[in-house]
């Protein structure tokens, strides 16, 4: 069984990247191997804003058990939206947590798809350079892949929440097949092969 965890970089209730994750979930469940995956979701809004003494105390239940979640995971979907050409700060603060401690956090080794979405012309893509950048530091893998941005993503939402315009599917598609891809290759025994 393949754990995929999903995380919205958006707390707001009508997440346009909640729906990309939808959108993620929905493509899993419509592979003819359905079955051999398990879709969790992580609330990067129910973590506390990181604090150094918390941590000491073996943080907060909310920070442990995203730390076991993302850690018994197998690969994360991320989804991003752009506030001010960055990721969002509650984002950024979900990635400090779980970053913790430095060279073997639930971060390391970690197999990491990136998107985003916006309502604008960007698709929010201006996010995803430095998200992957955090990622990369705190020693996960970002999966090799062109963006997945989508673009005038309010326009191509349907009334379900998720998306099912040809083009966004065949991107995130693309993106879900690279993603096992990756885990494939980290799967691999060593020397397979020789």
């Amino acid at each position: 069984m393949t754990k995929i965890v999903l995380i919205s970089g958006s707390v707001r209730r009508d997440s346009l990247n909640a729906s990309v994750l939808a959108t993620v979930r929905r493509l899993l469940n419509e592979r003819p191997d359905a079955g051999a995956y398990e879709v969790e979701t992580l609330s990067v809004g129910l973590l506390p804003h990181f604090d150094w003494d918390v941590e000491q105390e073996d943080g907060s239940l909310a920070v442990r058990a995203a730390k076991k979640l993302v850690g018994d995971a197998d690969a994360l979907f991320i989804s991003t939206p752009s506030y001010n050409g960055e990721m969002p700060g509650v984002l950024k603060n979900a990635l400090d947590w779980l970053s913790r401690p430095g060279g073997n956090s639930a971060l390391t080794g970690q197999t990491v798809a990136l998107a985003s979405a916006s309502p604008g012309a960007r698709g929010a893509v201006d996010a995803q350079a430095a998200l992957a950048g955090v990622l990369e530091r705190c020693g996960a893998r970002v999966v090799a892949h062109d963006p997945v941005a989508v673009r005038r993503a309010g326009q191509l939402r349907t009334a379900e929440g998720d998306f099912t315009d040809p083009e966004v599917v065949a991107a995130l598609s693309g993106l879900i097949d690279a993603t096992l891809t990756a885990l494939a290759a980290v799967r691999q025994p060593t020397g397979a092969g020789a």
